[in-house]
């Protein structure tokens, strides 16, 4: 008898909680009981090691996108650090940002993103040598003479380092100050500032201009 006496109790109970159930997996298919559902891996349209380019708004980015004929002042190398991503930038100083803080820095948001036409060279051991060499210049100061020594760096010039000196790449061929549009009065302004009568003409130099250009890269990402 006490059997029966529970029996229907533990009946209903039991086709309570499978109704219950059954409408939680319908209606919140993520519930604690089913946990949630494995979610296909998503695939992201960065990679380690892509070369990331904006418009930035300063007077001296304005006399460099003059010189160069680009629209580009600035440029970084894209890393992922544990699992996110950063942009490797020279500023002052030189540091590692947030990649969606970079992009914000830009003109209208707006960037574009290049990479090597043959990234499989970039194995991941390549890319930890990239990244190895790179801390070197973490911390050092933006360099706003573009002088060819590694005491302080710019923009272009430390993808350019990096690629060249530690994956073996040399992305452009290096130029000197006088090859670009110095006539133009906002760049001799900019110029003045910097050297007042004796302007380095014969200096080492590499523009983002001549990074973006690289016949060795290929557009990824463009949202101008």
């Amino acid at each position: 008898m006490k059997i029966k006496k529970y029996l229907f109790p533990i009946i209903t109970f039991i086709l309570s909680f499978g109704c219950a159930l059954f409408v939680a997996i319908k209606v919140f298919p993520n519930n604690p009981f089913t946990g949630p559902k494995a979610e296909k891996a998503i695939v992201s349209k960065f990679k380690d090691g892509d070369l990331i380019f904006q418009t930035s708004e300063s007077k001296q980015c304005e006399a460099v996108r003059i010189a160069t004929n680009s629209k580009f002042s600035h440029c970084g190398i894209i890393y992922d650090i544990n699992g996110n991503w950063f942009v490797f930038e020279a500023v002052q100083p030189v540091k590692l940002t947030p990649l969606e803080d970079w992009i914000k820095h830009g003109k209208g948001s707006k960037y574009v993103v290049k990479r090597l036409k043959n990234d499989s060279v970039l194995k991941p051991e390549v890319l930890q040598k990239m990244k190895d060499y790179s801390q070197q210049f973490d911390g050092k100061e933006y360099d706003a003479y573009f002088e060819w020594t590694d005491n302080r760096i710019y923009c272009s010039e430390l993808i350019w380092k990096i690629y060249k000196n530690a994956a073996g790449i040399e992305l452009s061929k290096l130029r000197e100050l006088k090859d670009f549009n110095l006539s133009d009065p906002r760049v001799q302004t900019i110029l003045k500032e910097r050297y007042g009568n004796d302007i380095p003409l014969e200096e080492k130099v590499v523009a983002p201009s001549d990074l973006s250009d690289s016949n060795l890269l290929k557009t990824v990402i463009d949202t101008y």
